[in-house]
């Protein structure tokens, strides 16, 4: 099938996995077009408000970076991976403006509502390229309802680390006083407790001039040590999260809303969350089943993600942690990588639900007390 490479039909048209083992192969991997544009985002400051406790405002926060791109795309599919504090993206070229305002407008959003600073920045493949980096993707599908986007190359990386160095950014409109387009980005979820031991949140990055197939092979090694159950130490109960009320996150919600004082939006969300936790607690209503719809939050969850390195949340039990450092220990003497890992009682989710009828929700997870962020700071 024809398609032009400069428009979204590019990244629409890549083909799906269901099995992230094999996203460790380079192959499984597409360049993207020289005029396409990479984004990225970054709190600042993230390990400060995790000792605030306020991690899962900075996860709102990282969220609501991909929930205004796909807002502001229409809902047409795009790559985008969340790293806990930050995320990143790549657009088509006419999408680029659109994505610049979605950027400016999440960081001033940020500011005003939760007193966050948030880096932004955009650069376009062929720049990344002439840097010396690449931006590949692939598409991994945990279930039939979402996929989510791999990177490789180092072109995220290399973006992310000019951009928090001051080298590129996107500039700020102070005329505007647009808001993001947020639809669909909410926390209602309770916090899932580790059944295995502890929730451990991993990060592996390659060190400078490792050849990627070297750090692929390391990779392989880290998710075979991971996997000593079916469900690779998935951090979601097979049967979904629990709906409590009032849920965690509402006041954190209640930000994220257009229209209205806060007090007001809080009102009708208490009354939303109610209707929702009947529901949940119910056998269904019409065409709806919870206990189905929780179950796809489970298969929906994003807990493992390449993204030039290897980020995961799992259950882990003791043994299991002590393989998966056994394979990090060595490749980090041998000089190959650098990692960090943080371990916590719970895990979290951040959602973005374009339709509470369809199986497209996503779910992103994160450990509950400073997950990824705590990972990151210890590389």
């Amino acid at each position: 099938m024809f398609f032009n490479q400069s428009t979204q039909d590019y990244y629409e048209n890549l083909p799906r996995t269901d099995d992230f083992d094999s996203l460790s192969d380079l192959k499984r991997y597409v360049p993207l077009p020289d005029d396409w544009v990479v984004g990225v985002a970054d709190v600042v400051g993230s390990t400060h408000e995790i000792a605030r406790g306020r991690y899962k405002v900075v996860n709102m926060v990282g969220a609501a970076v991909i929930s205004a791109q796909i807002n502001a795309a229409q809902g047409a599919a795009l790559p985008f991976v969340f790293g806990g504090d930050g995320a990143g993206f790549a657009v088509w070229p006419t999408q680029r403006r659109a994505a610049e305002r979605a950027l400016d407008s999440v960081r001033r959003w940020a500011r005003k509502e939760f007193e966050i600073e948030l880096r932004v920045a955009m650069v376009s493949v062929a720049d990344v390229r002439a840097a010396g980096r690449d931006v590949r993707v692939a598409r991994y599908a945990p279930s039939k309802g979402v996929d989510y986007a791999m990177f490789s190359g180092g072109g995220l990386a290399w973006a992310e680390a000019q951009m928090k160095a001051g080298h590129m950014g996107v500039d700020e409109d102070t005329a505007v006083e647009d808001t993001p387009d947020l639809t669909g980005l909410s926390c209602r979820w309770s916090n899932v407790k580790s059944e295995r031991g502890a929730i451990l949140s991993l990060v592996v990055e390659p060190q400078e001039d490792v050849p990627e197939a070297c750090f692929a092979k390391i990779a392989e090694a880290v998710l075979e040590a991971s996997q000593t159950e079916p469900r690779a130490m998935h951090p979601v109960p097979r049967v979904g999260p629990e709906a409590r009320f009032p849920p965690p996150g509402m006041t954190i919600e209640a930000r994220v809303r257009q229209g209205g004082p806060v007090a007001w939006k809080l009102g009708k969300l208490l009354v939303e969350n109610m209707l929702i936790w009947a529901l949940m607690k119910s056998r269904g209503v019409g065409n709806f089943d919870p206990t189905a719809y929780r179950a796809e939050v489970a298969e929906n969850a994003d807990f493992r993600k390449f993204d030039d390195g290897l980020k995961m949340t799992l259950d882990c039990d003791a043994e299991t942690q002590a393989r998966i450092e056994k394979v990090l220990r060595k490749a980090k003497s041998a000089g190959l990588v650098r990692y960090g890992l943080h371990a916590q009682s719970e895990a979290m989710m951040t959602c973005f639900v374009p339709s509470a009828t369809e199986s497209n929700h996503m779910h992103f997870v994160d450990g509950a007390a400073g997950g990824y962020a705590q990972a990151a700071a210890r590389l």
